[in-house]
């Protein structure tokens, strides 16, 4: 078995060239560039690109982690990564510098526990309309993702983004009337359901008189 990943420093350099060349360049060396900014300050930096990696790898993604940026400590959180659109390397990276206790916006992935009951028992399809959420909340308890259970939902049923719980000390910040989940009913579900067409009975001719 592999061993954990439990990173939570990071070295961070500061760097002083920018631009396509100078990025080239670093990419080239194994770094990645990108920024820190929050408080007032944006600094240049570059990572090592195993050490984004192993950033990744430890869960603390969506953590505050403890970084060093040229000597001086600070406290950092991921925010974002470019990635190349073929090869899904890294092609940079935005922190931001955050304080303990410190509200901060979020998007959060939406993740959906259980089988819908309109899926199993009634020819249902489930659709994941709104993949992530927008909140606010401490920064250092960001959670990885939000959880929506799915299992009661029927066809013609959805979860709106105001039905979902947040944790403790978290607010919506996306409109709680957005649809998140629904279920509908596929084609076939829907042609089995339909009632099929009487036939109008005529009425039966009249015998013809005798001659």
């Amino acid at each position: 078995m592999s061993k954990p990943h439990t990173l939570t420093n990071l070295v961070l350099e500061p760097r002083s060239g920018i631009g396509t060349t100078a990025s080239h360049a670093l990419r080239r060396a194994g770094k990645i560039p990108g920024v820190v900014y929050g408080h007032g300050e944006s600094t240049p930096i570059a990572i090592d690109v195993k050490q984004l990696s192993d950033l990744i790898l430890s869960g603390n993604r969506s953590h505050i982690v403890e970084a060093s940026i040229g000597g001086k400590k600070d406290s950092v959180l991921l925010r974002r990564i470019e990635a190349h659109p073929l090869t899904r390397k890294p092609l940079s990276v935005d922190f931001q510098r955050v304080k303990q206790g410190e509200a901060i916006t979020a998007m959060v992935n939406v993740v959906t526990v259980g089988n819908p009951v309109g899926v199993r028992e009634q020819e249902g399809v489930m659709d994941v309309v709104t993949r992530a959420l927008e909140i606010k909340g401490p920064a250092q308890s960001i959670p990885d993702s939000i959880t929506v259970d799915v299992n009661d939902l029927g066809v013609h049923q959805h979860v709106s983004a105001g039905d979902i719980t947040l944790p403790p000390g978290f607010a919506l910040l996306t409109p709680p009337d957005t649809i998140v989940v629904s279920v509908s009913i596929t084609r076939a579900g829907a042609a089995e359901t339909e009632t099929p067409a009487t036939v109008e009975e005529q009425p039966a001719e009249a015998p013809a008189p005798e001659a």
